[in-house]
């Protein structure tokens, strides 16, 4: 029989979507409010993965990622999407409601990304709060691999090689509380 243990402090990290790159440096004021330091950005790219998002956020939309500081526990990621959801509704749009921004709050540990998302799903496990959780990459052979259900921007050249230099940060801060 196992031995429940708590698991490892987690790497967080947040996506953001937005067509107001003016926003940017707005919303990396929040996070680091929420979350601590940024210590690593991706290049932000065009969004090319779907039309999805158009019809409420506009077009010519960027993909980005910021990760931060500080070690949390996996089991905060309930909170930390609920609070990026207060985030996304204190930027909305005055005259249509709509959002300019859609942040995804997720995690990486040594195995794994995990996404937190409202939606239910086959491969979505339900934490707490309307909130479901979703490995969305494993980390295996010395890289990052999809699954059936991984998004197309996590499988992004960018998104990758963000993902792979935020688990080598990750690692070395593991080292050092070890």
């Amino acid at each position: 029989m196992g031995t429940a243990n708590p698991p490892k402090p987690a790497k967080y990290f947040v996506a953001f979507l937005t067509a107001d790159c003016e926003l940017i440096a707005e919303l990396r004021r929040d996070l680091v409010a929420l979350l601590g330091d940024i210590d690593g950005a991706s290049e932000v790219v065009a969004w090319r993965a779907s039309k999805f998002y158009q019809a409420e956020m506009g077009a010519e939309l960027q993909r980005g990622f910021l990760s931060f500081a500080p070690l949390r526990s996996p089991a905060e990621l309930t909170a930390i999407k609920l609070a990026t959801q207060a985030i996304e509704d204190r930027h909305r749009r005055q005259d249509s409601g709509g959002r300019r921004v859609n942040l995804d709050p997720g995690y990486l540990d040594l195995y794994k990304v995990v996404l937190a998302s409202t939606k239910n799903a086959s491969q979505r496990i339900y934490l707490d709060g309307g909130i479901y959780a979703e490995v969305t990459l494993a980390y295996r052979a010395g890289g990052f691999h999809g699954l059936p259900n991984t998004y197309a921007d996590y499988l992004w050249p960018e998104t990758l090689a963000f993902l792979t230099r935020l688990r080598a940060s990750y690692l070395e801060q593991l080292r050092q509380i070890n």
